[in-house]
C-alpha cells in the first residue's frame, strides 16, 4: 500500500517526508542515467519521469514515448530505484505495466476529463500498482473528488492525491495558484488518502520551490513529487522549475518538519485554551454577520416600500474601498477583506432580491 511509504510516526520531528523526484521528461538514456545516479546519491530511491507529456497546445515537446520504457527499466536495474510515470490512456497503462513501472499518476489534464479517468481506472482493474491523482487544472474540488470515486468504484484503493496548484488568470507570483484551502477541503472528505505536494508545478521557478515545499510541510502534507534534472537549464520541458539533484538534496535538508501531535500536558492545555478563545471569537463573528443580515433585511423592506433598485453601485464601491482600509488598520490582509465582503455583498443582494420578489 502507498501509505506504507510515508513516515509511520508523524509525531517525530525532523522525520524526512516521502519524496519522488526526477526529470519532467525522460529525454535520452544518458540524461536519465546521469540524473537517476545523482538522485540516488542524494538518498532518493523513488524516481519520476515523463514518458508521455500531454501539453496544452500542440508543438511543445510531448515526450519520447514508449522507447523510454526500456531506458527506465535499465535505470531501475542499475541503481536499485523504483519509478513512477504519468499515464493518460488505457494504452499507456498497458505499456507501463508491461515494463514493470512501480507507480503511476494521472495528470491534471486527465483528471479534468471524467471519460479519461474512467478509461484509466477500468484499465487498471486487478493491477497491484499505486496510483497518484493530480488535481484538475482548474479549481474544481468535485472533479478531483470524482476522480478518486471512479477509481474506488473500479476496485482501486491504493491511491494518493497530488496537489499541483490551479490555473488562475490573476496569479502573478506562481505558475499555478496554490489555493491551499482546496487540498485541505479534500483531506476533510478523504482523510485516509495521503496528500502529496508538487511544488515544482506550483512554483514555476526553481527559486520558489522550497517556499512551496515548506508551506506544504507546515500543512501536514505527506510528501513531495518534485522535478529534478542533472542539467535543468538544458531540459526539454519545464526547464525553469527543475532543480539539480544536489540542489534538491540541499533543499530537503533545510526543510523543517512539524509535529502534528502535542507532547506534554502543559502544551496541550495551552493550545486548548487558545482554541477556546478562537471558538469565542468565531461565535462573535457569526453574531456580527447575523446582525448585519438583519439590517440588510430592513434595507430590503425599505427599498421595496419606496420602489428602489437593489443594486446601488456607488454604495458597493464605497464598501469595497473603505473596508480594506479599516482592515489594514487592524493588520488584516487586504485580499481577505475583499473576498469576505464580496461574499457578504453577494448574500446581501440575494436577500434584498428575495424581499422585492416576495408577493405580499
Amino acid at each position: 500500500m502507498i501509505t506504507e511509504l510515508f513516515p509511520s510516526n508523524k509525531s517525530k520531528q525532523n522525520e524526512a517526508p516521502f519524496v519522488i523526484a526526477g526529470p519532467c521528461s525522460v529525454e535520452t538514456p544518458e540524461q536519465l542515467m546521469t540524473t537517476v545516479g545523482q538522485l540516488k546519491k542524494e538518498g532518493i530511491s523513488w524516481i519520476r519521469g515523463g514518458v508521455w507529456k500531454p501539453r496544452t497546445r500542440p508543438g511543445s515537446f510531448e515526450g519520447v514515448g514508449e522507447i523510454a520504457l526500456p531506458w527506465i527499466q535499465a535505470a531501475k536495474k542499475e541503481f536499485g530505484v523504483k519509478f513512477a510515470i504519468e499515464v493518460a490512456s488505457a494504452n499507456h497503462v498497458e505499456l507501463a505495466l508491461k515494463h514493470d513501472m512501480d507507480m503511476l499518476w494521472v495528470g491534471a489534464r486527465s483528471t479534468a476529463n471524467p471519460f479519461t479517468v474512467q478509461e484509466i481506472a477500468e484499465s487498471l482493474k486487478g493491477a497491484k500498482v499505486p496510483v497518484l491523482i493530480k488535481n484538475p487544472i482548474n479549481a474544481d474540488l468535485s472533479l478531483w473528488q470524482g476522480a478518486f470515486e471512479r477509481f474506488q468504484k473500479a476496485g482501486i484503493t491504493d491511491l494518493a492525491a497530488v496537489h499541483r496548484g490551479f490555473s488562475n488568470l490573476r496569479e502573478q507570483v506562481y505558475r499555478n495558484s496554490p489555493m491551499w484551502q482546496i487540498p485541505i477541503d479534500f483531506k476533510r472528505t478523504f482523510p485516509e488518502i495521503p496528500m502529496i505536494c508538487d511544488p515544482s508545478h506550483i512554483a514555476g521557478k526553481r527559486s520558489l520551490v522550497q517556499i512551496i515545499a515548506q508551506k506544504a510541510l507546515d500543512l501536514s502534507f505527506d510528501g513531495f513529487l518534485i522535478e529534478s534534472h542533472h542539467q535543468p537549464d538544458l531540459a526539454w520541458s519545464d526547464a525553469a522549475q527543475q532543480l539539480t539533484p544536489q540542489a534538491l538534496g540541499e533543499m530537503l535538508k533545510n526543510l523543517k518538519t512539524r509535529s502534528i501531535h502535542f507532547e506534554g500536558v502543559q502544551m496541550r492545555n495551552q493550545l486548548e485554551e487558545i482554541r477556546a478563545q478562537i471558538d469565542q471569537a468565531d461565535h462573535e463573528l457569526l453574531e456580527a454577520i447575523h446582525r448585519r443580515m438583519t439590517l440588510i433585511e430592513k434595507i430590503g423592506e425599505y427599498k421595496k416600500l419606496n420602489n428602489v433598485a437593489v443594486l446601488d453601485l456607488d454604495r458597493w464601491k464605497e464598501i469595497f474601498e473603505t473596508r480594506p482600509v479599516w482592515g489594514q488598520e487592524m493588520g488584516i490582509n487586504e485580499e481577505l477583506i475583499q473576498e469576505l465582503f464580496a461574499l457578504i455583498h453577494q448574500e446581501s443582494v440575494k436577500k434584498q432580491t428575495e424581499i422585492l420578489d416576495k408577493v405580499d
